[in-house]
């Protein structure tokens, strides 16, 4: 179980009393938590969502770097003309503003894919970092008549490529969660003595259990990163078909993961990636980041409107439903709170996020199950007079 500390975000600690607390926080206060942007990429991979123009793709890019998010995949430019096109575009656009969101791009792991970054990265004159992948999970060597010798020889081949060609280098092996220890131990020690600085464990099919992730990660830091006296980064690139993709996540940084990979929306693959937003709220509320997020609302509504998709009324936190009630014990709480004239006191009383923090505030309608209250709240918030025939 992840016990996150809430004690920078709670209005008054003599209002609630915070059982998130009542044990030392699994992920301390003051751990840096990096997050890689993957809407771009891997969140344009669901069939129903439509790959926007690079128009919107560069808005969603300044709305990313607004947010305080550290890096972003911005294509597999080895697919063909449009994504090596819309890739190298994303790249100009952050060199032209000295961004400081850090590009990274996806690569299988062979020369064909990895060449087009080199050339991207050359042109523009940025890093830009080398996301090389490959399956390892014995149902996937099954499938694809693999042997873990052939797959070290192609970790090898890849990662030494993108060093040498100059880009710093991401290695990523798929559905790591599924895959035996034996081979975890052998891809990443291959791909971190060819010269890779950071590593991406992968739950790409959602299989994975906080237990099972904080698991993965421990024997990775504890069995490859630590042995190699090298200074890797450890990511965790989570999807979310059991619903557990932010549950896993916190779990992967309390086992010593330093970046989550995640997309605006839970876009991605089947039912999609680990949620960007909540990530963002998590942290937030959890105290691990302190940045201005009024703009997340904006920056999910800009994505579903580029990708043709849809934010379900009731999606926490930026779905239209977040934070308005009807309902009338609700509803009257809330309306009490406002009469004391403390917004914060509001945002709490019937609410686990503070509505303030996300740029938005509690709102009063009226429907099937409201009370007298919040008509007469309702009237005297549109300037209506509240008399007894009305």
């Amino acid at each position: 179980m992840v016990i996150l500390s809430s004690q920078t975000s709670m209005p008054q600690n003599d209002w609630i009393y915070d059982w998130n607390t009542a044990t030392p926080p699994e992920i301390p206060v003051g751990t840096v938590v990096l997050l890689d942007d993957e809407t771009l990429r891997d969140g344009l991979q669901n069939p129903s969502v439509f790959d926007p123009s690079i128009e919107d793709k560069v808005e969603i890019l300044h709305l990313m770097e607004s947010l305080g998010i550290d890096a972003v995949n911005i294509g597999l430019p080895g697919a063909g003309p449009r994504a090596a096109a819309h890739t190298e575009a994303l790249a100009r656009e952050i060199a032209a503003n000295r961004m400081k969101i850090k590009p990274n791009c996806a690569a299988r792991t062979h020369e064909n894919d990895i060449r087009p970054i080199v050339e991207i990265s050359e042109r523009v004159g940025i890093a830009i970092e080398a996301a090389t992948f490959l399956g390892s999970s014995p149902i996937r060597r099954l499938v694809e008549d693999w042997t873990v010798d052939h797959l070290q020889r192609t970790t090898e081949h890849a990662v030494t490529f993108a060093v040498e060609h100059g880009l710093p280098s991401m290695y990523v092996t798929e559905d790591t969660v599924r895959t035996d220890p034996e081979t975890v131990k052998r891809l990443y020690s291959t791909a971190i003595r060819n010269g890779a600085r950071a590593i991406v464990l992968c739950d790409t099919v959602g299989h994975a259990t906080p237990t099972g992730a904080f698991n993965l990660v421990k024997f990775v830091v504890d069995e490859v990163v630590k042995p190699s006296g090298e200074k890797i980064r450890v990511d965790w690139h989570g999807h979310n078909d059991r619903g557990l993709a932010i549950a896993n996540s916190l779990a992967a940084v309390a086992a010593g993961a330093q970046q989550v990979h995640a997309a605006a929306n839970a876009l991605g693959e089947r039912v999609g990636n680990t949620p960007m937003e909540l990530m963002l709220v998590n942290l937030r509320l959890a105290g691990l980041i302190d940045r201005d997020l009024s703009s997340l609302r904006y920056y999910c509504e800009k994505v579903a409107r580029a990708t043709k998709t849809s934010i379900p009324p009731n999606y926490p936190v930026i779905g239209h439903d977040a934070f308005r009630t009807a309902t009338g014990v609700h509803a009257a709480a809330i309306i009490k709170a406002i009469q004391k004239h403390d917004p914060r006191l509001a945002d709490a009383v019937y609410s686990g996020v503070p509505a303030h923090l996300f740029g938005m505030e509690q709102v009063i309608e009226i429907g099937p199950m409201s009370g007298k209250s919040n008509v007469l709240y309702w009237l005297a918030r549109h300037q209506i007079p509240a008399d007894d025939a009305l």
